[in-house]
């Protein structure tokens, strides 16, 4: 799924906001590797903003890390990154290290693997997976299943618009955006067991 050379620079991204605003992530060369642009970041974090003070995130497919140093940088209080490419954490790791990001845990491993493990309780979650997986009702399902959210957790889901995935019947959509092919939303999760029968 991400071929390339590991060592190899796609170029940088840039941070939008926050303490670390202007500091530029390496992006390595990786085939599928799709980071969420600038601007849908930006629209992002101003939704998600009332609620990021202090906050538990989890960034379920890392890849660059983009979206997890974005709620650092704009107060969350601690990211978990999930990512089962090698290269890729250690590009993740080296770029935390050199921003000086403590509250920051890279795990080496297959999201869905992960989430079959014991649960902690996250109360932001991002769901970017690579679009040519189809990973969103699987990861939403074990999420919902796996006790990993709180009540009113918020779940970040980005997605193909023409994509089509079943979401847990408790996260309902709170905000929702569209930048080119690519539709992204926010959903809040409520109380209740997220069963879909």
């Amino acid at each position: 799924m991400r071929n390339g050379s590991p060592k190899a620079s796609a170029g940088t991204l840039r941070i939008v906001a926050g303490k670390l605003r202007g500091s530029r992530i390496a992006v390595p060369d990786r085939a599928g590797l799709r980071p969420t642009p600038d601007r849908v970041r930006e629209t992002l974090f101003n939704w998600l903003m009332p609620y990021l003070g202090g906050a538990h995130c989890l960034d379920l497919y890392a890849g660059t890390g983009a979206l997890g140093i974005e709620a650092l940088s704009r107060g969350a209080g601690a990211c978990t990154f999930i990512e089962r490419d090698r290269d890729l954490c250690a590009a993740l790791s080296a770029n935390l290290a050199r921003l000086h990001v403590d509250a920051a845990e890279v795990v080496h491993a297959d999201a869905a693997a992960w989430l079959a493990g014991p649960a902690r309780p996250f109360g932001i979650v991002f769901v970017d997976p690579p679009f040519d997986a189809g990973l969103w009702t699987d990861a939403a399902q074990a999420l919902e299943r796996g006790g990993w959210l709180v009540d009113g957790a918020l779940a970040y889901v980005e997605a193909p618009r023409d994509a089509h995935f079943e979401l847990p019947p408790n996260w309902q959509a709170h905000r929702v955006g569209h930048a080119g092919a690519v539709r992204f939303a926010l959903y809040r999760r409520s109380g209740g067991d997220g069963s879909t029968g």
